[in-house]
């Protein structure tokens, strides 16, 4: 998909980095940064995706409702690589693709993604791989045709949903927000 040379990573200051569009072809990458210890590998990042059911969903239910809508050639995210490993993910897909992310959300907009999940293992986090992630999903999406990006992330003191980002990292890239969603989640927004 894409490759740059971070310089603003912090840590990883001057590394490499290629991200991925997750498809039939490279969902392993993302399999296997699922599988490794720490990952989110409780959610699959089904968290805001459309269910048959919500209530206790077991781990692999979870993840095989993931991997159909990989098969299906669903977009479902992207990510990141880092000599040669997977290190990173961003939830990157068609806003349709998921359940209601806002009350103020009209679905009869088209052409709007939303950017709902990041995941970054412990030992990288800090060092600026979020940031590039957004920075990468954002070009995904417009390149994949979005007029509209939209995201819900949290203030850095929120005690819960920072698994979405943070505000002042969209802030930084021209989101504006739009409103609230839920007592913590910005809904926020990037026009072509």
């Amino acid at each position: 998909m894409s490759k740059r040379s971070s310089g603003s990573l912090g840590k990883l200051d001057g590394a490499d980095i290629g991200f991925t569009e997750v498809t039939r072809s490279t969902r392993a990458d993302f399999e296997n940064l699922f599988e490794q210890p720490g990952a989110p590998k409780y959610c699959w990042c089904m968290a805001w995706r459309i269910l048959s059911s919500r209530e206790h969903v077991p781990n692999d239910e979870k993840k095989r409702a993931m991997m159909a809508l990989i098969e299906a050639g669903t977009p479902v995210g992207i990510v990141a690589h880092l000599e040669g490993r997977t290190v990173g993910w961003c939830s990157v897909a068609p806003r349709e693709t998921y359940r209601k992310l806002s009350r103020q959300q009209d679905d009869t907009e088209t052409d709007v993604w939303s950017i709902v999940c990041f995941y970054v293992p412990r030992a990288l986090r800090g060092g600026g791989l979020a940031a590039a992630l957004l920075d990468a999903a954002i070009d995904h999406a417009f390149a994949k045709g979005a007029s509209t990006i939209e995201a819900y992330p949290v203030d850095q003191a929120s005690p819960s949903y920072s698994f979405m980002g943070f505000r002042n990292m969209f802030v930084a890239r021209g989101f504006r927000e739009i409103g609230m969603t839920g007592s913590r989640r910005h809904v926020m927004r990037l026009e072509r």
